[in-house]
């Protein structure tokens, strides 16, 4: 067949699609397709992004040029591979608890079938309220310890945002939250000054922004103890060197545990010979470390407790029930530990704490049935 007479054939056998096509788009009384959106109506959060889905491929060049955003706010359209999918994402995030509309003009499909119009909607989230604070606004006396940490409860999830604490006077603050990240545990990293007045600050950001957008959500205030006698902890070292000299064993044959809760001071003994003293901390007033010859029911090198939500390194029961125990400094699932600052002074929930190395060193020296005598 000439060139020519064959350009001629292909040209009339696609007449009758291209007439098709254009018959359908400019004609036909009905859209061939109305788009979807699964966030359609939905509070989203200030980073996350809403797509719109097509049951058909469109037109990208058309549709990115033709969606508006009300309010307005700097965002980018990305279409997807198949064309299928708008996907409608913040620059620097959504505006906090506002609502938006996305419109979309009546378009067409990549074979020229009329698409329709739509229109959409979702709210962004405001900022998670605090709900709790313990220690409450206005408490006295506070002792702060990983067993009795500063607790920040709020009415929902923090996902999708930052949330700064600021302790003044000026104290670095180390933190940890739960799962559902609605709940979060504040320590100082420095031991706070007796009988002295604080204030916690809580402020939040949208993640992804500058600091300069921190909006301060919440305020407390609370009073620490009052300063124990000078003594309290200047000669705690030289009790210890006393300890070791003067103490003497209960119990002569085989070892045992002696701890004595006025000294804070535990001595282990071994067929009546002294074989170390170590400083602890034992219970605070109203959760006591219960007095009386105990023994060790069971040892554990690092269990979790479920109660407290904290690591309790070189674990000996001291009670039946488990309730007790002689451990080392527990620790955050991220890897705090209560600092050794608090050893010598009665801080814990009733457990006997002990410094990092002395409470290896005695996991390993004593057997389950070890007595522990506690006065």
């Amino acid at each position: 067949m000439p060139k020519i007479k064959k350009l001629f054939f292909l040209i009339a056998l696609s007449i009758p699609t291209l007439l098709t096509s254009v018959y359908i788009y400019a004609f036909s009384p009905t859209f061939v397709s109305m788009p979807t959106a699964d966030k359609n109506g939905h509070e989203i959060l200030p980073t996350e992004t809403f797509t719109i889905t097509f049951d058909t491929a469109i037109d990208k060049s058309y549709y990115q040029k033709k969606i508006s955003l009300s309010p307005r706010t700097p965002m980018k359209a990305v279409i997807n591979d198949n064309h299928t999918q708008i996907t409608i994402i913040p620059t620097h995030g959504w505006n906090i608890n506002t609502k938006y509309t996305i419109s979309i003009p009546e378009g067409r499909a990549k074979n020229f079938t009329r698409l329709s119009n739509a229109s959409f909607n979702f709210t962004v989230t405001d900022y998670p309220h605090v709900i709790d604070i313990i220690p409450h606004s206005g408490a006295k006396n506070v002792q702060l310890g990983i067993e009795d940490p500063i607790t920040v409860q709020f009415d929902k999830s923090t996902e999708g945002f930052y949330i700064d604490f600021n302790l003044q006077p000026d104290v670095p603050v180390i933190y940890q939250n739960n799962i559902t990240k609605t709940r979060f545990d504040l320590l100082p990293q420095e031991p706070l000054q007796a009988n002295t007045t604080y204030t916690l600050t809580l402020y939040a950001k949208t993640d992804g922004t500058s600091d300069d957008n921190y909006t301060p959500l919440h305020t407390t205030t609370f009073t620490t103890l009052l300063p124990k006698p000078k003594t309290w902890r200047e000669n705690l070292q030289d009790k210890l060197i006393e300890a070791k000299k003067t103490t003497q064993a209960k119990i002569t044959t085989g070892k045992y545990i002696d701890i004595n809760l006025t000294t804070q001071i535990m001595t282990i003994f071994e067929n009546g010979k002294n074989k170390g003293s170590f400083l602890i901390s034992s219970g605070k007033p109203g959760m006591n470390t219960p007095k009386g010859t105990h023994k060790i029911y069971n040892k554990h090198p690092r269990p979790w407790s479920k109660k407290y939500g904290l690591y309790m390194p070189y674990w000996m029961a001291i009670t039946p029930s488990g309730k007790y125990g002689i451990h080392e400094l527990p620790e955050w699932p991220g890897g705090y530990k209560e600092g050794a600052n608090h050893l010598g002074i009665k801080v814990s929930h009733g457990c006997v704490r002990l410094g990092v190395g002395p409470a290896q060193t005695i996991y390993n020296w004593a057997e389950i049935g070890t007595p522990v005598i506690i006065y």
